[in-house]
């Protein structure tokens, strides 16, 4: 496995607390706008905050061969399918298990990655993974799947668990796509989701409703943090570091939404925190041990 560069940690920590908190805020705006137009409107007011960057940058995208078909592809199942599925799902289940069903995505991308991108499935990295898992189950508890009365929780639990299929199969794609301009890429494809989402919503949810002050700042704080922000965060963890790695923002997100969570709205920590966060970053440790051991320079 290659090294990986200090850089790509701090960014994989700032996605993990950047989504960490944003099934907070995709809940808080819920109470203003119906699901679809709440992900088309994060992925509208990112595709205007990236497309100013990329204009400055004078909208490199390509260094060589395009490849089209692909772009489009993961502009699909990287914005405009996990967003809606997100956002509906969240009206029948609890965050905690949209919490867990992030933290799939590494199960998902490890035999793809093997396939797919040059990454091998090795029996450490897939117990690694496991450990990290179980982890993420025991921070979040039983509460992750306990009913809420929902009569269409069932359905919620699917398009969470396919939100997070998505994710892992456009990591793959984006780590096999030909040298590109990253801020182009995270642009492009959020211009993508765009274009899909918007005459979705219309024909779903026919014309935008109302939309409250409030309401309107949650939508600018998702489409400006984690869609354009992270979006690109993505990108560059991706291109430069690998799927594999970039999977394991989603052992970060559970752990940081519960940490968010206490710090910012009061909330009890659950007493299996200090043993989930012990089993979390020894999953990750033990799926990373080539990386971190040439990171931290011991033997």
């Amino acid at each position: 496995m290659p090294e990986i560069p200090p850089r790509y940690w701090a960014m994989v920590a700032a996605l993990g607390i950047t989504w960490g908190g944003t099934f907070m805020v995709v809940e808080l705006a819920l109470q203003g706008i119906t699901p679809v137009w709440l992900a088309a409107g994060r992925i509208g007011f990112a595709s205007l905050l990236l497309c100013a960057i990329w204009a400055f940058r004078g909208f490199r995208l390509f260094s060589g061969r395009p490849n089209w078909p692909v772009v489009i592809l993961v502009g699909v199942l990287s914005s405009t399918l996990p967003f809606i599925l997100i956002s509906w799902g969240l009206q029948h289940v609890t965050s905690g298990f949209a919490g867990v069903s992030m933290s799939a995505v590494p199960l998902m991308v490890l035999p793809l990655a093997h396939f797919f991108a040059n990454e091998p499935l090795t029996l450490r990295r897939l117990l690694g993974i496991v450990i990290g898992f179980f982890g993420v189950a025991v921070l979040i508890g039983g509460q992750a799947f306990v009913s809420n009365g929902a009569e269409l929780e069932w359905a919620g639990r699917l398009a969470c668990l396919a939100a997070a299929a998505c994710y892992a199969v456009s990591s793959v794609l984006v780590r096999r796509l030909p040298e590109v301009d990253p801020v182009g890429l995270a642009t492009v494809l959020l211009l993508i989701g765009t274009s899909v989402i918007l005459p979705v919503a219309l024909v779903v949810e026919g014309p935008p409703p109302t939309i409250s002050h409030e309401t309107w700042i949650w939508l600018a704080i998702l489409g400006l943090i984690p869609t354009a922000g992270a979006n690109l965060l993505r990108v560059l963890v991706i291109r430069g570091a690998g799927p594999t790695f970039m999977s394991l923002t989603n052992y970060l997100v559970p752990l940081c939404a519960v940490l968010l969570g206490a710090l910012v709205l009061g909330e009890a920590l659950p007493n299996s925190l200090i043993s989930a966060l012990g089993l979390i970053l020894a999953g990750v440790a033990l799926s990373q041990y080539g990386a971190l051991k040439r990171l931290f320079g011991f033997t």
